[in-house]
């Protein structure tokens, strides 16, 4: 499915570079959001496993840049980026075990987690709802995870991610304000180092209200 994506997202890059009869822009937006995302943390071995879940629901402000293709028909075609992380969610839990037979072995201490949503770019296209200046939006989206964690002997990389969008729009001008829904495929992340086989399962989508202007 990644692949197919990919493949729809460099053809649609590729008529958007050599399409004839229309206007280039580009300009800058501002957004406010919720992200809300849920987790499970699965922790041990096939023999001993403890499961944990969470939900978090983030409210984020941030930007982007675009650059966009307005055709003669009033469709556009653009491409978006996010410079700024948005945080996804953290959190912490203390463990404490007096089971082992060797203190230094305790299941013991403090762990600390975090993800953030990084380098998100969005290909997008704008469809003209008569002549009013509303559009519908479509859109899809790529980005990469990052987690950062504190744990005693493991560590959880970071994974590419890709998602959709959909919502509407008015356009006056060189202004633009959506109400967009996102979401995205789910996040399966395994621990390396560690005598533990932990995994990570969580899925987000988010609902973003945003202003661009273009030059």
């Amino acid at each position: 499915m990644k692949n197919i994506i990919r493949i729809l997202l460099s053809s649609a890059i590729l008529i958007w570079m050599t399409s004839a009869k229309a206007e280039i822009q580009y300009g800058f937006a501002l957004s406010v959001g919720q992200v809300d995302a849920s987790g499970t943390e699965t922790e041990g071995t096939a023999a001993d496993t403890s499961t944990r879940t969470k939900s978090f629901e983030e409210v984020f402000v941030g930007g982007d840049v675009f650059i966009e293709n307005i055709f003669d028909n009033g469709y556009t075609v653009g491409i978006s980026y996010v410079p700024l992380d948005l945080e996804i969610g953290d959190g912490s839990r203390t463990d404490s075990s007096t089971g082992a037979d060797v203190a230094s072995e305790a299941d013991t201490g403090t762990r600390t987690a975090s993800a953030d949503v990084s380098d998100l770019i969005t290909l997008y296209t704008n469809i003209p709802v008569g002549s009013g200046g509303y559009y519908g939006l479509l859109g899809v989206h790529h980005a990469t995870v990052t987690t950062a964690e504190t744990l005693p002997n493991s560590s959880y990389g970071n994974e590419d991610i890709l998602g959709y969008q959909a919502g509407i729009g008015f356009k006056e001008g060189n202004y633009k304000i959506e109400l967009a829904y996102s979401d995205f495929e789910d996040i399966d992340i395994s621990s390396t180092g560690g005598d533990n086989n932990n995994s990570v399962s969580a899925d987000a989508d988010a609902v973003q209200l945003r202003l661009s202007f273009a030059f």
